[in-house]
């Protein structure tokens, strides 16, 4: 026990880093088992897309969403989804792909869509950053 804690106050740098990654790690497992919808990658989406009827919604602002989206995709910024979920609410047993920008306003949206009745939500991770770095293709809107 002697050389634990000798151990311990000589590289306290190195356990303090160990504990801290492995509290991120279980604060990731935990969060996956309990949030309620999938993610899916940006490759994962366009073999949906190529093999299914998904639809994508894409939460970002309308500026956002004109400067490049996924093809067919439907906008409805995040903080409108309560408000504006008649224009998607045909799709509630259907796969719906939820897209942002780099995937940190995807959440609420999903979490959002999960109280409203949709069942098979799927969150894009890395947004539609990691759409383009993955050099896949997107659409303009004439503005």
């Amino acid at each position: 026990m002697d050389q634990y804690i000798e151990f311990a106050s000589t590289h306290w740098m190195l356990v303090t880093a160990f504990f801290a990654v492995s509290f991120f790690l279980i604060q990731d497992i935990v969060e996956a088992g309990m949030r309620k919808y999938n993610t899916i990658s940006p490759m994962l989406t366009v073999t949906k897309l190529n093999t299914g009827h998904p639809i994508v919604l894409d939460v970002r602002e309308p500026g956002e969403y004109s400067k490049g989206h996924i093809t067919d995709a439907i906008n409805i910024p995040v903080a409108n989804i309560e408000a504006q979920v008649n224009k998607i609410d045909l799709y509630k047993r259907d796969d719906v792909i939820v897209v942002c920008q780099t995937g940190t306003r995807s959440a609420p949206a999903c979490a959002t869509l999960k109280k409203l009745g949709f069942e098979n939500i799927f969150l894009m991770t890395g947004g539609m950053q990691s759409w383009e770095e993955n050099k896949l293709p997107i659409v303009k809107s004439k503005k």
